[in-house]
């Protein structure tokens, strides 16, 4: 008997009977298959599948589920796990509950040491009502009738800083003082936080900046007058008491202190610009306060430019000691200053001309070229004009003079060298920048703070030297040269000294310091009565911590003599060059701060358009 059903493929399906099998016929069926399999010999694996759990205890079996291992290597594992966990937490416990030794940091290096010290000579230097933080034991108020004593003038010029060993007031060097602390602060504000120092120094320039506002209608567009000093330093031996003819601690000076005022004092007055110029960078931040140093030097410019003349006339009292020989300089310097501060492009006109390039000396060497110091800042001016080719290349018409005061600067450095014999050198190492003349320590530093800050652009801007001539140099040669010269005030020199007092065990004791000089014993002496001081053969009673003495001769000789100034005053114009120069050195890396300088510059190129919108059809 046959069955017909639907075939799914299309045809006919048909069972038969005889293909239908009962159940035990298949059961009888499978049980042959498996035992003709189980004829045939396993393997191991093979025969742990059909092992019971007593058989596989005996075999020494461990079933992880996805893999068997033996039991042995299980148990020695496991236990190698545990021990090593156990072993992990006891020493983490460990570590976790002795007390942690920390390794205190390295000591600073010599440079930053140094930048301690020589930023404390400023506190000494003050005039006027002193903080309550000034730090500087045997200092107290002074000069507190300052302005105000003379009934020609009758302003109040209280405050500012005495400039060296003795208590004048000179406007000019104090101007460039604060100028070249601007400009390190711009440059190195990270060192200077990195070193501790950064509010300190900004509240030195701050101290100087308000006196200096001072000196003049700050709040008027136009000027006629500047007080430009404050005391007097006849040499002519008195009768008259006076600054240089007294030996007096300044908190008991009873003497007039006259004002000298000018009307025409172009190189003053542009350097005065610069000072604020520079200094409202530094505030960028105390926008009030940064808007009025603008102001300030804005009005100080133009009385600069409107009424031309030096502010030290022959026969004058300044003429004496800070005799400016020209005010061309002043006015690339303090033009580039305004230009930083303010972004005016008039202000980069007038000091890309070329004319004024010439008359302040740029196309003519002389003995002095290169040389960067309170009364020629040419060669500063050149350096800053140089950054801003490397950074912003502004291009027509700036180029073709931006051009030159690059090579030139390239020149300069090259002459700082010992391959090039534009200077001598003492046996010691020491540059002679001022050709063997006293006091050459002033300028010295102001060369090492421009080649160190001129490596660093150079690092920033991805080139790495310059030629001289033919011969391709490494910014490193510049740093060398910034370090030897660094090091020989320091005290790597034939007399073994540091020129810096307080820095090194062996320093000058005799410095030509009148508040130094005298102790605070709460005797008053009078003019002549404090030249037993003077003359004294025994070392100052007071340490004016961080002042650069004058230095040693071209012989790399030095005499300790407090009567003897060339050897032994500091100065606040040598002091700044130090502290910019050292704070350049200071630290594991060199490096400056590439764009604070350049706040107030607006775009050089007009900004794109915006691409066109998306064509839609």
């Amino acid at each position: 008997m046959s069955m017909y059903g639907r075939d799914p493929w299309g045809g006919p399906l048909e069972i038969n009977a005889a293909d239908s099998a009962t159940d035990d016929d298949r059961s009888r069926n499978l049980q042959d298959f498996d035992r003709a399999a189980l004829s045939r010999p396993l393997d191991e694996t093979q025969q742990s599948w059909l092992l019971g759990p007593g058989e596989q205890k005996k075999k020494k079996y461990v079933d992880l589920g996805c893999i068997i291992v033996s039991r042995k290597v299980f148990v020695w594992t496991l236990g190698t796990l545990l021990v090593a966990g156990f072993l992990a937490g006891l020493i983490t416990l460990i570590i976790k509950t002795v007390p942690r030794h920390h390794h205190p940091p390295p000591p600073p290096d010599n440079y930053t040491q140094a930048l301690h010290k020589a930023l404390m000579f400023f506190n000494a230097q003050r005039s006027g009502p002193l903080p309550k933080h000034n730090n500087v034991s045997w200092r107290g108020n002074s000069g507190m009738k300052d302005g105000l004593s003379d009934p020609g003038v009758n302003k109040n010029l209280v405050g500012g800083f005495y400039d060296a060993g003795d208590a004048i007031k000179f406007n000019f060097p104090a101007s460039f003082a604060m100028t070249m602390l601007s400009w390190s602060v711009i440059e190195y504000s990270a060192k200077y936080e990195a070193a501790g120092e950064l509010n300190h120094v900004k509240e030195i320039i701050k101290w100087g900046s308000d006196y200096l506002l001072k000196t003049f209608n700050s709040s008027a567009d136009t000027i006629d007058r500047i007080a430009a000093q404050v005391g007097v330093g006849d040499t002519s031996k008195g009768p008259n008491p006076n600054d240089h003819y007294c030996w007096m601690r300044p908190e008991d000076i009873d003497y007039p202190r006259p004002v000298y005022e000018c009307h025409s004092c172009s190189d003053l007055a542009a350097e005065m610009a610069a000072a604020l110029a520079s200094a409202s960078i530094v505030f960028k931040d105390s926008k009030t306060y940064s808007q009025k140093l603008v102001h300030g030097a804005k009005t100080l410019f133009k009385f600069s430019r409107d009424q031309r003349g030096l502010y030290s006339p022959g026969g004058s009292d300044a003429s004496f000691f800070y005799n400016s020989t020209s005010y061309w300089d002043e006015y690339v310097w303090g033009a580039s200053w305004l230009y930083y501060a303010t972004g005016n492009s008039s202000y980069l006109q007038l000091a890309t001309h070329p004319k004024l390039a010439k008359h302040a000396g740029a196309f003519w060497g002389g003995p002095d070229y290169g040389v960067l110091s309170w009364d020629n800042k040419l060669t500063g001016a050149q350096v800053l004009l140089s950054r801003l080719r490397l950074y912003l290349s502004p291009g027509y018409p700036y180029e073709e003079m931006l051009r030159t005061f690059h090579n030139q600067t390239n020149i300069i450095m090259c002459s700082f060298l010992p391959n090039f014999t534009s200077f001598n050198r003492t046996k010691g190492g020491l540059i002679q920048l001022n050709h063997g003349r006293p006091q050459p320590l002033q300028y010295i530093v102001n060369a090492a703070f421009l080649a160190s800050v001129y490596s660093d652009y150079l690092d920033a801007a991805d080139t790495p030297g310059w030629y001289c001539g033919p011969n391709f140099f490494p910014t490193e040669y510049l740093r060398n040269f910034a370090r030897t010269q660094i090091d020989y005030i320091l005290g790597k020199n034939p007399q073994k000294m540091s020129y810096v007092v307080g820095f090194g065990n062996h320093f000058p004791k005799q410095v030509h310091h009148r508040g130094a000089s005298i102790p605070k014993n709460r005797i008053k002496y009078n003019c002549k009565g404090g030249w037993k001081w003077r003359d004294s053969k025994k070392p100052n009673p007071n340490t004016v911590i961080g002042a650069m003495v004058a230095g040693p001769d071209k012989h790399d000789g030095f005499r300790d003599v407090r009567t003897n100034y060339n050897y032994t005053e500091p100065t606040l114009a040598g002091n700044a060059g130090l502290v910019a120069a050292l704070v350049s050195l200071s630290g594991n890396k060199p490096g400056i701060d590439k764009n604070t300088i350049f706040s107030a510059i607006p775009p050089m190129f007009p900004t794109p358009p915006p691409p066109p919108a998306p064509w839609k059809p």
